[in-house]
């Protein structure tokens, strides 16, 4: 089992690059960023980044292909490579719906799993080839070349995935991998593997080869009772953007979070907390003390076949900067990566 860590960029870049350097001593397999404007941009940040770190592995999680146009995308991803000598790689997805509001853009009209399927093999070409010919639905290109090219042979293309099965099946078949966002339970990730190692097995490919991550809403520390007020800080915002049918799939009813995620949605984060209950939090993350955070991962999801933990770590200034809460006492970021590496790792090598 990899584990991996997934960072918001909205701390001081001072503090994030000495994290990532931190990350990359302690041996963990990958830090991933989010590319939304909400965020400042990772692309400058793990450029920094891949000057100061020898073997962690860098890149989104996800990009968004209704906003991030699919070669501007294999550009950065092969100048990235360059910069970190051949440890880039990337996650696509449609993009963060909210998100996409913001733009004026409705994502049921962007048809997001055909777009983002007629985007891999775009990116994958372009990464290959350096040159493109392409007459699709969404893009096209006419003898389109770089000379920004990847140092690995083969630079991993991943899908992120929320709902299924298609999705799921899709990056069985097209990809290297899928992340697997805010999952927590045996059953939501029995139903992904299955559809993932269904795609894989109808393009002839072994299921087990591919990089199956769970990105998971995660808070660690001594003190049980605070990391999981942390995590629950930062549940509502993240499962207004899960489908009703994934949230079922955590033991969550979509009616028992729809008030928290109204007013999340009408930006009351503070009233978005509140009536986000712990129950509903302890369910929707992986938090608490190290044996806790432990034992969810060895019964929910080690079982499934996923082999990648992608710990999106929450602590108090992640929440500060989001809700203007101020938790003291909960574990800082760097405290929390020495935590996975001492006490889970270990657990799962």
């Amino acid at each position: 089992m990899k584990f991996s860590y997934a960072m918001l960029p909205d701390y001081p870049l001072t503090e994030s690059l000495a994290s990532i350097g931190l990350a990359d001593r302690l041996g963990f397999h990958a830090c991933y960023a989010a590319d939304e404007t909400w965020h400042k941009d990772l692309w400058q940040l793990f450029a920094a980044a891949a000057a100061r770190t020898e073997r962690i592995r860098l890149g989104p999680s996800v990009s968004p292909v209704a906003l991030r146009e699919p070669s501007l995308l294999a550009q950065a991803l092969a100048t990235l490579d360059e910069l970190s000598d051949g440890r880039a790689e990337g996650v696509l997805s449609s993009g963060n719906f909210g998100l996409l509001a913001q733009y004026g853009i409705d994502w049921r009209e962007t048809r997001p799993l055909s777009r983002t399927k007629e985007a891999l093999p775009v990116v994958r070409t372009l990464l290959d080839d350096g040159a493109l010919t392409h007459e699709g639905e969404f893009y096209r290109y006419q003898g389109l070349f770089t000379f920004a090219r990847p140092v690995q042979e083969r630079l991993p293309l991943k899908l992120g995935a929320m709902r299924g099965p298609r999705s799921f099946r899709a990056a069985g078949a097209l990809a290297d991998g899928c992340h697997h966002a805010l999952s927590y339970t045996r059953e939501a990730y029995d139903y992904a593997v299955a559809h993932l190692r269904e795609g894989a097995e109808s393009a002839g490919k072994d299921w087990r080869s591919l990089d199956i991550g769970a990105w998971i809403v995660f808070a660690v520390g001594e003190d049980s009772a605070k990391a999981k007020e942390a995590a629950r800080s930062m549940v509502g915002i993240y499962a207004s953007s899960m489908p009703e049918e994934q949230l079922r799939r955590n033991g969550v009813d979509p009616d028992e979070l729809a008030p928290a995620i109204e007013a999340i949605g009408a930006g009351d984060l503070a009233r978005g907390i509140e009536l986000t209950s712990p129950e509903v939090a302890e369910r929707l993350s992986v938090s608490g003390t190290p044996e806790e955070c432990r034992r969810k991962i060895a019964r929910e999801i080690a079982p499934t076949g996923v082999n990648h933990v992608i710990c999106a770590v929450t602590d108090r200034t992640l929440v500060r900067t989001f809700t203007g809460r101020d938790l003291p006492g909960v574990a800082d970021v760097d405290t929390q990566l020495r935590l996975i590496h001492d006490e889970l790792m270990p657990a799962f090598a």
